[in-house]
């Protein structure tokens, strides 16, 4: 019984593993200046910038948005990962468990 679970857990997490790897985020940063996209791995897949939004001659200030707009990402797919793991939760759990986590 215990190892039927385990198994099933195991089985449930590498699925909702590969469903993160094929789900897309994009954040921005100073108006589009920046835009970066990640999966939901959370691994960066694209970044693009505007340069015509930007003065090139400001390096600080492209990496102050590259910056904010990577972690904006970032954060939207650590918060999709999150309602996804509560999501698998409540399915393992007998009727009415999956409530007591969320």
């Amino acid at each position: 019984m215990l190892g039927d679970m385990m198994n099933q857990m195991q089985e449930m997490q590498e699925q909702m593993q590969k469903q993160m790897a094929e789900q897309s985020f994009t954040a921005d940063a100073g108006g589009g200046a920046v835009t970066v996209t990640c999966n939901g791995a959370r691994e960066i897949t694209n970044v693009k910038i505007d340069t015509t939004q930007i003065d090139l001659e400001d390096v600080e200030g492209l990496e102050d948005l590259l910056v904010v707009a990577t972690n904006r990402v970032l954060e939207q797919a650590a918060e999709y990962e999150k309602s996804q793991a509560g999501s698998m939760m409540n399915n393992m759990l007998p009727g009415g468990l999956g409530s007591l986590f969320g």
